[in-house]
């Protein structure tokens, strides 16, 4: 058998094992998952109409700050999933599995891929589950067509794989899995710090550069684009470049971090 081959087998029995645990273990991604629901919810209904009136300079449109909302929201999930992986990796190595695997004749790899994989996957569960609570309050996309919402899920799993491999770095580097958890809180607290919610230009002008270039605010507004019609701009070039620049830095971070003798 190629190494190839083994490579692809070993994997995808690793993916079918990170699933499962997804599956028997599902209260830290209902935990994960409810906080963009919770989220999507108070900003819609509860500042909904004080953000649009604030944001389009008019009357409250409730409806119109949800199509803005509801990316930004996306991204969230997106982050907020991938503090799962980082604990999920570092309970794999302090319970001893990871030895474990390490002694069997199985390619060293396919550990971490099981873990990409099966993040991404959950990543995407998650977006379409928060995707149709947002639809079921409202949310329609303007005039996108098929190709447009092709290249916006292309996006959100690219986001989701640079991520999840910037995670699994942190799951490795991490003690324990509360310190995991921890050291992943910038996943989630970056797209809070972005256009998610209001946009650049409404930001004091010592923040906006923060905002406006982190990796979050680009892919929220290429994202906006393709939906809604809105101008993309720089933003679609940006935001795969620091896909592509996260995801090489996290996969060889990691795979300098597993591929450490243990002590």
């Amino acid at each position: 058998m190629s190494t190839l081959s083994l490579t692809l087998r070993d994997s995808s029995t690793m993916l079918r094992r990170n699933l499962l645990h997804m599956r028997r273990y599902p209260s830290l991604t209902l935990n994960l998952l409810l906080t963009p629901v919770m989220m999507l919810l108070l900003f819609a209904y509860v500042f909904g109409d004080v953000m649009s009136a604030g944001i389009t300079g008019g009357g409250a449109d409730r409806s119109r700050y949800l199509a803005y909302l509801v990316p930004g929201i996306l991204m969230l999930t997106i982050g907020g999933t991938t503090i799962g992986s980082a604990v999920s990796v570092a309970m794999d190595m302090t319970e001893g599995i990871i030895a474990r695997f390490r002694t069997m004749a199985i390619h060293r790899g396919s550990v971490l891929i099981g873990h990409v994989v099966g993040s991404v996957l959950q990543c995407l569960m998650s977006v379409v589950l928060v995707g149709a609570v947002a639809v079921a309050i409202g949310f329609r996309a303007k005039d996108a067509t098929a190709l447009e919402w092709l290249l916006a899920v292309g996006l959100l799993a690219l986001v989701s794989l640079s991520l999840t491999w910037i995670a699994v770095g942190m799951g490795l580097s991490s003690p324990n899995a509360e310190a995991a958890g921890n050291n992943a809180l910038p996943l989630m607290i970056l797209p809070l710090l972005s256009s998610a919610f209001v946009p650049v230009d409404a930001m004091p002008g010592w923040f906006r550069p923060i905002a406006e270039y982190q990796p979050f605010t680009p892919a929220i507004e290429t994202v906006r684009g393709l939906l809604l019609g809105t101008e993309i701009g720089h933003n679609g070039w940006l935001a795969v470049a620091w896909c592509l620049g996260l995801t090489a830095l996290g996969y060889l971070w990691s795979r300098s971090l597993f591929g450490r003798d243990p002590k």
